[in-house]
């Protein structure tokens, strides 16, 4: 396996360097592949990998152990599932109770690695980037980490290669002379308009901001308890009362719902006098918009990027995606086409950015499609709606072998299985009942039920709801195997 190479005053065990990932994030920019239920980060979008594994494999590369992860909790099982396909074992999962930016998510690690090393080097990064050229990111984290050790907060200065009004901008000054290639940081700036960007990409002193971190866990709660102390303090209680939930850690919510809404960039890195700067060759981006994706994307002579069930005539320069049906694209150049099943979304690529704005206007006017995928993900498996009327709803459910859905009622509709695919048992009050493939078992309303896949295959059911009312909420949960409420 692969090390980290430290200067030869300094030296640092790998195990002792922590890959923080940090996967709270929306994505709302690549709408409508990215939604609150299903972000970005679990998404496959420039490999077969999707980026949060892409992002706990990047740790693995240049030698460091398992990654400790800060997400939100509905993702938990999402976030293990991926990881057990990518092999990354023994990883760490700490649930938000309640989204509250970086700056508690990074002193909640802090505190639990400070816990067994407060001297431990951690390496903070978001679950959603894309970063190329390993031997550059060896080489730029190598650095980091000794000026790490000697006490800094160091992040990766990102050579700008356009004027991109989408990052923020780090302005380097004097060059820390301990360590090759590390400077103090003369200052931050917030994303810059068209204007600015077009002059700071001109002078090497500023580089784009990463927002990846690298420092000890004890400098980190320093600074935190120094600048943010109602950070540091509501965070600590909530470490302290936290709870083991299956193989999470389940941070107090009481606790945590009273630290401020900040990023750690406010909070500690724009007052701290302990941030230093790596200027960094290796290509990075947030993909934080579809034009930045179709930039990383491989294209087609005409400068096309394509995924899916996609047809195309007399179209330059376009990223078309179909999750979905069957897309055409005829006679038009410089645009994005994003198809799901319950959503199309169409801009020009110099509006990339404005896709967050039509998101705001579908949450306004209380879409779901704004926040929910069609297809919703469970600890068991999966359902998506087929069809959906007013007292009606179709249903495909998706069982994996072993796992079963919670024991429970509902007050408003009643439901009808049919198994098309594996074999189901199924608890009807008092009785289980074994339904195979072709058969079918009526819950009426009221009736305690569960559904279960004690096969070897995957269970496909279909699901016919008929009821006055028919949302997800309508579900009193009376026992779960994977402690949900």
């Amino acid at each position: 396996m692969a090390t980290i190479a430290l200067a030869s005053n300094a030296s640092l065990p790998t195990s002792a360097i922590v890959p923080v990932i940090l996967s709270g994030g929306s994505g709302s920019r690549l709408w409508p592949i990215s939604r609150r239920s299903f972000p970005k980060q679990f998404w496959p979008l420039l490999s077969d990998r999707t980026l949060l594994q892409e992002t706990a494999l990047r740790g693995a590369g240049v030698g460091l152990g398992a990654p400790m992860i800060v997400c939100n909790a509905e993702h938990r099982f999402i976030i293990s599932e991926q990881l057990r396909e990518a092999g990354i074992k023994n990883a760490q999962v700490i649930l938000e109770p309640i989204a509250r930016n970086s700056a508690p998510a990074i002193a909640a690690a802090a505190l639990l690695t400070a816990e067994s090393n407060p001297d431990a080097v951690m390496w903070i990064m978001a679950a959603d980037a894309a970063i190329s050229d390993e031997e550059a990111l060896r080489a730029s984290l190598s650095a980091a980490v000794q000026a790490a050790i000697e006490g800094y907060i160091v992040t990766f200065g990102i050579h700008p290669t356009k004027p991109e009004t989408g990052y923020g901008y780090i302005e380097r000054g004097a060059e820390i002379h301990s360590i090759e290639n590390v400077y103090h940081v003369s200052k931050f700036i917030e994303k810059p308009d068209a204007e600015r960007a077009a002059v700071l990409v001109k002078d090497e002193r500023f580089s784009w901001n990463s927002g990846m971190f690298v420092a000890r866990a004890s400098v980190i709660l320093q600074e935190i308890q120094e600048f943010a102390p109602d950070v540091y303090t509501a965070v600590a209680n909530s470490v302290k009362n936290r709870e083991t939930d299956l193989d999470f850690i389940r941070l107090a919510a009481a606790d945590f719902a009273k630290a401020p809404d900040i990023s750690i960039d406010y909070a500690v890195a724009e007052h701290t006098k302990l941030a230093a700067v790596v200027p960094s060759a290796f290509q990075w981006s947030d993909i934080g918009s579809w034009d930045a994706l179709w930039e990383l994307s491989p294209k087609d002579a005409d400068g096309n990027a394509v995924y899916g069930d996609v047809f195309l005539d007399s179209t330059k320069n376009c990223y078309v995606r179909s999750n979905g049906v069957v897309a055409t694209v005829c006679g038009v150049e410089d645009l994005i086409v994003v198809v799901t099943e319950d959503a199309v979304m169409v801009s020009h690529r110099e509006r990339a950015q404005d896709v967050k704005k039509m998101v705001a206007q579908l949450t306004a006017a209380d879409r779901p499609e704004a926040i929910n995928h069609n297809r919703m993900y469970r600890p068991w498996g999966f359902y998506e709606s087929l069809i959906h009327g007013d007292r009606f709803q179709v249903k495909r459910i998706h069982v994996e072998p072993g796992h079963k859905l919670s024991l429970q009622k509902h007050f408003h509709r009643a439901e009808h299985w049919v198994v098309v695919a594996g074999t189901a048992l199924v608890t009807r009050d008092c009785n289980e009942i074994i339904v195979q493939e072709n058969e079918s078992i009526y819950l009426p309303l009221g009736a305690v039920h569960r559904l279960e896949n004690p096969g070897k295959i995957v269970l496909t059911l279909i699901e016919v709801q008929s009821g006055s009312y028919l949302g997800e909420d309508d579900i009193l949960r009376l026992d779960d195997i994977y402690s949900r409420v």
